[in-house]
């Protein structure tokens, strides 16, 4: 039986693409610090590291799209945080942007990591940015490491 595992290594000279949402900057540029700290650890030199600041995270899924489609990056991790306001409208925009970074992904072939807190409260995301919960950018950026290098393992059509 074979079996394929991603490793937490980039491929060689691989470029990874940040997209982060200036909407909600306090938590946003924590998870960018997050990502950006695990790509380092895990080898990536600055150099291949290119972060686009998207107004907000609705937009984050057109950006995602053009930078996975461009075939200059091994994955594209979003980040972002939508946080529950007096309406329904954290809904909205939570559940069209996880379904845009979706199609991204699947349209281009590329990894888009789904790096958007989701919180109820300020107090969550605050947690989910680098204190009690972790660092969801962090985990973001670790999963676009092991989704490129998995990637490169699988066979092609001319394979």
């Amino acid at each position: 039986m074979k079996q394929y595992h991603g490793e937490l290594v980039a491929p060689a000279g691989a470029t990874f693409a940040i997209v982060v949402s200036r909407f909600n900057e306090l938590i946003t540029s924590k998870l960018l610090d997050g990502a950006t700290d695990a790509l380092r650890r895990h080898g990536v030199e600055d150099a291949n590291v290119e972060v686009v600041w998207a107004p907000g995270s609705w937009e984050i899924p057109l950006v995602a799209q053009k930078l996975a489609g461009s075939d200059r990056y091994a994955a594209v991790v979003c980040l972002g945080a939508v946080i529950r306001g007096g309406t329904d409208h954290h809904q909205y925009i939570a559940s069209e942007v996880a379904k845009g970074v979706a199609q991204a992904q699947m349209s281009t072939g590329v990894p888009c990591v789904f790096g958007v807190l989701t919180c109820d409260t300020i107090e969550q995301a605050v947690e989910r940015a680098g204190t009690k919960a972790g660092n969801k950018g962090a985990d973001a950026a670790a999963a676009a490491l092991e989704m490129a290098n998995l990637l490169g393992q699988l066979p092609t059509s001319e394979t």
